[in-house]
């Protein structure tokens, strides 16, 4: 756990600085605008994501380190080779367990935060999920398993392939020649996250696009059929912790609505989208039908609100970096609790960006929480006491600006989204 909270020291500055550098790029080569809110949105799920995966809140049913200790056939010595192999395997899991999750309704949920972003770009590879408690598909990497893989080379792999999969989210980037026939480039992956009828469920494939061209889901991005991005379903917020639970909770809705007791069942097994016929006539959920002619979701933000969400996001930053600073050291349970403030100032921060008038209630739940805290602990998890001053300071403000905002501020400035 210590370990994952350093490399993500080092990692969470490299890719905010691509990402700043992308937008840069845009706007000065491009002369292309960008939308701060949906950037935001976007690396705020990637602060939720961090905290989960540093926190380790997922639980394995069948692990890996069981299935090389009782199942290994050989034992593959330690050389590139091995290290080749693991890659392999570790991308061919990638590759069914990410067109699983497009394929199968309650799988959905876990991956739709992901394809949640209207836009295409740095940002938008941090959408990921925190929905996931359970891993269901450890099983896949059997193969390196059968070969006696030691658990602890794929532990190092695993976050190297799934940070390698970062660089293809952009739109900067077109066809790199004899690449497009053996790795996933970012024309591949346009084509995956594009609601054209054409791309849908297309190119699952994390590094090596050879998988979707063997089992037949590869489509190569079509001149004439620019891709438009987000889901069929849009989400209509840009609070990343409701999007992890959107289609869950539909699919809860309409298992109990149905009439139909097998659809109460089936429901979670079917085709991703599926829903009971009565249902469907009773409670319409919106769709997107022409991918061409569609409001993109946005909120009214004056430049101050921007910059006042600017601020919260790098407060919380900073609180995210200090915990991954002290993974060992901060005992349990605090350090969940921890965790837990730092997703209530998300959803705080997030509910502000949709201009949810109840977004001061969570600020206000955040503030109850921290100063819970500070009781418990004497001070903010041994920052001393000068520190822990300012920090209920800023927790004052905070309050009071969320309140200016959520209930004063008139909404004003024009949606420039289409």
């Amino acid at each position: 756990m210590a370990t994952y909270g350093r490399i993500l020291m080092y990692v969470i500055p490299v890719f905010f600085t691509l990402v700043v550098a992308e937008k840069w790029y845009g706007w000065y080569w491009k002369k292309k605008s960008f939308r701060l809110l949906d950037t935001i949105s976007s690396l705020s799920s990637g602060f939720t994501n961090t905290i989960k995966d540093a926190l380790g809140l997922t639980v394995v049913i069948l692990s890996y380190k069981y299935m090389v200790s009782h199942w290994a056939l050989f034992q593959l010595e330690s050389s590139v080779a091995m290290y080749i192999i693991t890659f392999i395997v570790i991308d061919f899991y990638g590759y069914f367990s990410h067109r699983w999750a497009h394929s199968i309704n309650f799988l959905w949920n876990k991956h739709a935060i992901h394809h949640s972003s209207e836009e295409f770009d740095l940002a938008c590879a941090l959408r990921q999920s925190i929905s996931v408690f359970i891993n269901l598909f450890t099983f896949l990497l059997l193969p390196a398993a059968l070969l006696g893989v030691p658990a602890k080379v794929v532990a190092l792999v695993t976050p190297i392939q799934l940070f390698m999969q970062f660089w293809y989210h952009t739109t900067y980037i077109g066809k790199m020649g004899f690449l497009e026939k053996i790795l996933v480039t970012p024309s591949h992956h346009r084509v995956h996250h594009a609601i054209n009828p054409e791309y849908v469920d297309k190119n699952h494939g994390q590094i090596f696009i050879i998988w979707d061209k063997i089992f037949g889901t590869f489509q190569e991005e079509l001149p004439n059929v620019p891709p438009v991005y987000g889901s069929t379903r849009p989400v209509k917020t840009w609070n990343p912790i409701k999007i992890n639970f959107l289609h869950l909770r539909l699919l809860i809705l309409d298992a109990y609505r149905t009439h139909n007791w097998a659809d109460k069942f089936a429901i979670w097994f079917k085709p991703t989208g599926w829903r009971p016929a009565d249902v469907v006539e009773k409670y319409p959920v919106e769709k997107i039908e022409d991918p061409y002619h569609f409001q993109k979701y946005d909120t009214r933000a004056s430049n101050a609100l921007k910059v006042w969400i600017g601020i919260q996001f790098f407060v919380t930053l900073a609180f995210m970096y200090y915990l991954f600073g002290n993974l060992a050291t901060i005992p349990k349970p605090q350090i969940f609790f921890y965790g837990g403030f730092i997703l209530l100032a998300v959803y705080a921060y997030t509910e502000l960006m949709d201009r949810n008038p109840n977004a001061i209630w969570w600020e206000l739940i955040k503030t109850i929480c921290a100063l819970s805290l500070i009781y418990i602990n004497g001070d903010w998890f041994g920052m001393g006491e000068s520190f822990t001053k300012w920090l209920v300071l800023y927790l004052v403000v905070a309050n009071v600006v969320t309140y200016y905002f959520s209930r004063l501020e008139e909404d004003s400035s024009p949606v420039l989204a289409s």
